[in-house]
C-alpha cells in the first residue's frame, strides 16, 4: 500500500504543469505529454486540419485532359499552367523537409507538434496532386519536376529558401543561443510567411483564373483544396511566430525586425521576377504589373500579421478573387469556410 502510496506521489510531481509548456526551449516539461493544453490555437490548427482532408483523386481530371489535347489553350496559357506545376512540385517538398528535418526538431511543445504531423502529411500530398496532375495531363514528369534546376526564376526561389533551412538543418544547430533562436525565428519567417503566404498565393492567383474562365477546372479545384490547406498553414505558422515571440520578446530586437522586413522585401522582388517570366505578354485578363501590386499587398497584410509595418501600400488588383483569396478573411478563415463536402468533384464555397 505504501509502495502504491509512494508511486502516485512520484507520478502527481511529474504531472505536467501548464504553464511550465513552451514553444521553444522547454527542458521542465516532458515533450511527449499533449494533455493538458496550453495552446489551444496550435491544437484547433489540427482539427481544422483533419477537417479539411482530401485525396486528389477524388477530383475528376476528364475535362482537363481533353482541353490539354486541345488547340483551344494559348501557348502563353499552357506557360502558365507548366511554370506553376513546375515551382510547386518542388516548393511544397520544400516545405516538407524543412517540417520534418528542421522545425519539428526544435519545437519543443507537443501540441504544436501534433500540428507539424499533420501539416507534414499535407505536403506529401500537395506533391501528390501535382503528380496526379502531371500523369493525367501525360506531360513530362523530368521536365516539371527538374524546372527547379532548369528556369532561372524557379531556381532563385528555391535558392533562397534553401539558404534559410541551411543552417538550422546542421546536427549542431541549437535555439539554445540566442542568435539560433533569432535563426530559428528567421526560418519560420522564411517558409510560413515567405513560401507560404506570398510565393504560393501569388500562383493560387494565376491558376484560380482559370477556373474563374472554366477552364483546367480539375487543376483548378485541387488548388482550391491546396489553397485551404495552405490558409491553416499560414495561420499556423503566424501563431508560432507570435507565440516565439511573446515567450521571448528580447528576440524581436529592431535590428531583427529589420533583418526581416529586407528578406521580405527581397523575396517580393523575386516573385515579381516569377510572375515577369509566368507572364510575358499576359493572359485572362492578367498581366506580370498587376501581380507587382499584388505580391506587395500580399506582403504587406503578412507583415501586418506578425507586428511588422506594411512597406508597399499597394491595393489588390484582383478584386475578383476575394471569395477565395481575400486575405482579411484569413483570421477568420473557418467563419466563411468551404462548406462541408461529399466528394472533391463538389467543391463549393460558402
Amino acid at each position: 500500500m505504501s509502495d502504491t502510496k509512494s508511486d502516485q506521489t512520484a507520478g502527481a510531481e511529474k504531472r505536467v504543469n501548464v504553464s511550465q509548456k513552451r514553444l521553444i526551449n522547454c527542458h521542465a516539461v516532458d515533450v511527449n505529454q499533449l494533455m493538458p493544453l496550453k495552446y489551444n490555437w496550435a491544437w484547433e490548427h489540427y482539427l481544422n486540419g483533419c477537417a479539411n482532408h482530401w485525396m486528389p483523386s477524388e477530383v475528376p481530371m476528364g475535362k482537363d485532359i481533353e482541353l490539354w489535347k486541345s488547340n483551344a489553350l494559348s501557348e502563353d496559357e499552357r506557360r502558365v499552367i507548366m511554370r506553376n506545376l513546375g515551382f510547386f512540385a518542388t516548393a511544397e517538398s520544400l516545405v516538407g523537409n524543412n517540417i520534418v528535418l528542421a522545425i519539428f526538431r526544435h519545437v519543443t511543445n507537443p501540441e504544436a507538434r501534433q500540428y507539424l504531423l499533420r501539416q507534414g502529411f499535407e505536403e506529401a500530398l500537395h506533391t501528390h496532386a501535382f503528380l496526379y496532375i502531371v500523369e493525367s495531363l501525360t506531360l513530362d514528369q523530368g521536365e516539371i519536376f527538374n524546372m527547379y534546376n532548369e528556369v532561372n526564376s524557379i531556381n532563385a526561389k528555391d535558392e533562397f529558401e534553401m539558404k534559410l533551412t541551411q543552417d538550422v538543418l546542421s546536427p549542431d544547430f541549437t535555439t539554445s543561443t540566442f542568435e539560433g533562436a533569432q535563426k530559428f525565428l528567421e526560418n519560420l519567417v522564411g517558409y510560413y510567411i515567405v513560401m507560404e503566404g506570398i510565393f504560393f498565393y501569388s500562383g493560387f492567383a494565376m491558376i484560380l483564373s482559370f477556373l474563374r474562365q472554366n477552364k483546367m477546372v480539375g487543376i483548378g479545384e485541387q488548388f482550391q483544396y491546396i489553397l485551404r490547406d495552405e490558409t491553416v498553414h499560414l495561420n499556423f505558422g503566424i501563431d508560432l511566430i507570435n507565440g516565439i515571440k511573446e515567450e521571448n520578446p528580447d528576440l524581436w530586437s529592431p535590428a531583427f525586425q529589420d533583418s526581416l522586413i529586407a528578406t521580405i522585401r527581397e523575396a517580393v522582388e523575386l516573385e515579381i521576377q516569377y510572375a515577369e517570366d509566368c507572364l510575358p505578354r499576359g493572359i485572362l485578363g492578367l498581366t506580370a504589373p498587376m501581380f507587382r501590386h499584388y505580391v506587395q499587398y500580399v506582403a504587406d497584410r503578412r507583415l501586418e500579421r506578425i507586428g511588422l509595418k506594411p512597406q508597399y501600400h499597394s491595393k489588390n488588383p484582383f478584386p475578383w478573387m476575394s471569395e477565395t483569396i481575400d486575405l482579411g478573411k484569413e483570421k477568420n478563415f473557418f467563419e466563411t469556410r468551404v462548406t462541408e463536402y461529399q466528394s472533391a468533384s463538389n467543391l463549393s464555397w460558402n
